[in-house]
């Protein structure tokens, strides 16, 4: 089968196509023909050398695909199904814990960049009706991050005001699970063409950050001094600060990305004034993962897709993530 592997130190241009045999399940696995990836910020800092794993390792961490054989010991699935992949295979249900966070294919063990994948069963869910494979690809790293951040950490209300930044994954996913929540949404970028996209998706207010430098009053204004009750943070050091000064009183800044860096200050005494918290959210459990697919069965929300790749330009699809061009996600076309 063919299958694309990060040769150490890794980097884009260094991307091999390889072949590799399928392997038969044992116990408690399932064998899976993957039909569709889609690209994360965690599968780029792997490809790229980043976050540095075993040499060889087949990349990503997103998957949908076919059940295709099934081992012993396994009775949630049987060949045929559709089913999707789980960032993180053990942990199955309640909090976080160290022991959990292990086993992320394509970073611990191989992924889904891939024609054919045997892992244990666990790790999977099954697929939402309604979607394809590339929609429901999208949702295991990205959907589910927004969803934790929405429905997990928090608890918000309908009426209340969620800001979500930029035009990526999760950002697109917390739009969309707010107003299915009945949550008023603001919405950041740097560019006007997709804040207008951003807005028929449902965003009521918008800013253009490049415009409004402080946009954390601008939020302010916008909500009539209240704030946001929910910042979905993606930026890290270089937004955290308008966060804090665009979150409301006992309002919640979920922190789920740091693509401006990994560290810098934060305004803590704003923030304890405001009887705010800073919520770290690493995607998220399966059982979380099923309530997502609930919901998004419920509301017949549908990923918004930016383009497609054939598994041979996997390079070229983290270009494309790299030029920060795309709206929504990325994905990857492997099986036929």
């Amino acid at each position: 089968m063919r299958a694309i592997s990060v040769p150490k130190p890794g980097g884009l241009d260094k991307l091999a196509q390889v072949d590799v045999e399928p392997r038969a399940p044992g116990h408690g696995e399932i064998q899976v023909a993957v039909k569709a990836s889609s690209l994360n910020f965690h599968d780029y800092v792997v490809v790229t050398g980043l976050l540095p794993t075993d040499d060889g390792r087949i990349p990503m961490s997103d998957g949908a695909g076919v059940v295709t054989a099934v081992g012993e010991g396994v009775d949630a699935f049987a060949v045929g199904d559709n089913v999707l992949s789980c960032f993180f295979p053990n942990w199955l249900d309640g909090r976080p814990g160290f022991e959990k966070l292990f086993a992320v294919p394509g970073d611990h063990a191989d992924g889904f960049a891939a024609e054919t994948v045997t892992m244990p069963a666990r790790g999977f869910t099954r697929m939402p009706a309604g979607l394809d494979f590339h929609e429901a690809a999208t949702l295991t790293c990205a959907g589910l991050t927004a969803w934790r951040a929405l429905v997990v950490e928090t608890d918000l209300k309908p009426g209340d005001w969620v800001l979500v930044q930029g035009s990526g994954g999760v950002s697109i996913f917390a739009l969309q699970f707010a107003r299915q929540m009945g949550c008023r949404v603001i919405a950041t970028s740097s560019s006007d063409a997709k804040l207008e996209r951003l807005a028929a998706l449902g965003a009521e207010q918008l800013v253009n950050y490049r415009d409004t430098p402080e946009w954390g009053k601008r939020v302010l204004e916008l909500t009539g001094g209240r704030g946001a009750d929910l910042v979905v943070e993606v930026g890290g050091s270089g937004t955290v600060a308008q966060s804090v000064k665009a979150v409301a009183f006992d309002g919640c800044i979920s922190m789920i990305g740091v693509l401006t860096g990994l560290s810098g200050e934060v305004p803590t005494a704003e923030l304890f004034q405001k009887n705010a918290r800073i919520s770290g959210i690493t995607v998220g459990s399966r059982a979380q993962q099923l309530d997502m697919i609930a919901a998004v069965e419920a509301g017949a929300i549908k990923p918004v897709i930016d383009s497609r790749y054939p598994l041979e330009l996997l390079a070229e699809a983290f270009r494309h993530q790299e030029s920060q061009q795309h709206f929504g996600k990325i994905c990857v076309d492997i099986g036929g």
